[in-house]
């Protein structure tokens, strides 16, 4: 049971820790700055691609790993506390590296990244676990849908006042290449740790009916297709979250695509990043009306349809000038915020108590598509160009979301 006061106090932590960590992470916006930052280091769509699939998907392939290693571990805000660090100081290095070689050897900057960018990955992953389980056990049930909604407009509203600042710091001529992109970053390194103050006033209850012996690493793995054969609902789940990786697939390519067809400045940043936070805004609000009249499944099931008409309205958009491809980043705001609302809310719905650590770490890892799709999406533009690619993803993403909504309950 879950006392009325810690319940108070956990949800002020998390919303403390959502508003920073929003404010935080705009300094280095996966469709916008970072995507900007890297095509000044590197033209190689691969090698972008490459380096996406390592932000997206290594926190994802651990996962197993760290629920293993997490299972038998009665309280894990520690561990939360270590993967937000890691991260933070992942921003530092990030931010010397372009600020003293970013101009003068762009190719070791870049290569240096593939080590801030793992090590960002492997601690979001390790911090993700211990994050959702904490929720579990402070927010009652019937309360974190609805939290999460209202966590999203706070942190849109924090991610905006961000935009601003990445807006403010990419119009100004005094403050160039590379200089720019290191202050963003260090701005970053520094909200990471205010984040953080957000969990140290939550109060930790101790798991319950965690294994007594731990259990080899080898037996944890052979208990992974018994989780999934005997759990519809989970399967289920695995197979949509799936198939929305399509439209992550090319989500950073959209600011590449508008300053190769367009050869806008990087003052559009700034402008592309308020576009796409106006959308988290306006989403969030449409999102928790949703949310209190349906449950988290519908959510999803929208936000699949809405990623497969973004690169469409992208293609559409292409012919009209640079200023009209704004849309794109105000629907991508849509999809974020939708995605943070409905789907681990979806899973925390289904997965039971006892076995919440392992459908966390089971999720993460069976998500392969994260992983290799950005890697596809980058040789596809390369080799066949944007309109292909975008084409392709459409039509992914539209019969996804066909085929999830005749799914039978």
């Amino acid at each position: 049971m879950i006392e009325s006061k810690n319940y108070k106090i956990a949800y002020i932590g998390f919303l403390w820790h959502a508003f920073f960590l929003a404010l935080t992470m705009s300094m280095l916006d996966l469709n916008t700055v970072f995507p900007s930052l890297i095509s000044e280091l590197t033209g190689s769509k691969a090698l972008f691609g490459l380096l996406y699939s390592i932000m997206l998907g290594v926190p994802l392939v651990f996962n197993i790993l760290f629920s293993h290693y997490l299972k038998t571990k009665k309280c894990k805000k520690k561990f939360l506390l270590i993967g937000i660090y890691i991260r933070s100081f992942s921003f530092l290095g990030m931010a010397i590296f372009t600020y003293f070689f970013g101009l003068s050897n762009p190719m070791l900057t870049f290569s240096t990244f593939f080590l801030w960018v793992f090590l960002f990955s492997v601690s979001a992953g390790f911090a993700g676990i211990s994050y959702a389980d904490i929720m579990a056990k402070t927010i009652p049930s019937d309360k974190r849908t609805n939290l999460y909604a209202i966590k999203q407009f706070f942190s849109s509203i924090a991610a905006f006042l961000g935009g601003l600042a990445v807006s403010r710091i990419f119009s100004l001529s005094t403050l160039t290449y590379p200089n720019n992109y290191a202050l963003s970053l260090s701005i970053g390194f520094i909200g990471l740790f205010i984040a953080s103050i957000g969990f140290l006033i939550i109060h930790e209850p101790e798991s319950t009916n965690i294994p007594t012996a731990k259990e080899s690493l080898m037996d944890y793995l052979k208990k992974v297709p018994t989780y999934l054969k005997s759990d519809f609902s989970f399967r289920r789940y695995i197979i949509v979250e799936n198939m929305a990786s399509f439209s992550i697939m090319i989500m950073p390519f959209y600011m590449i695509f508008a300053k190769e067809i367009f050869a806008i400045d990087n003052s559009y940043i700034g402008r592309y990043l308020l576009f796409q936070i106006s959308g988290t805004i306006i989403s969030a609000l449409i999102w928790g009306l949703l949310a209190k009249k349906f449950n988290a499944k519908a959510i999803v099931r929208t936000c699949i349809a809405l990623g497969g008409l973004i690169p469409l309205v992208a293609i559409g958009l292409s012919f009209l000038g640079p200023d009209y491809f704004a849309i794109v980043f105000l629907l991508i705001g849509f999809i974020i915020s939708g995605r943070r609302v409905g789907f681990e809310p979806y899973l925390l719905d289904i997965a039971p108590d006892e076995h919440r650590t392992e459908y966390l770490g089971i999720r993460g890892t069976l998500n392969i598509f994260v992983v290799i799709l950005p890697i596809l999406g980058g040789f596809f533009i390369e080799t066949l160009g944007y309109y292909f690619t975008f084409s392709l993803v459409a039509v992914v993403m539209l019969i996804s979301s066909f085929l999830l909504k005749n799914e039978k309950q």
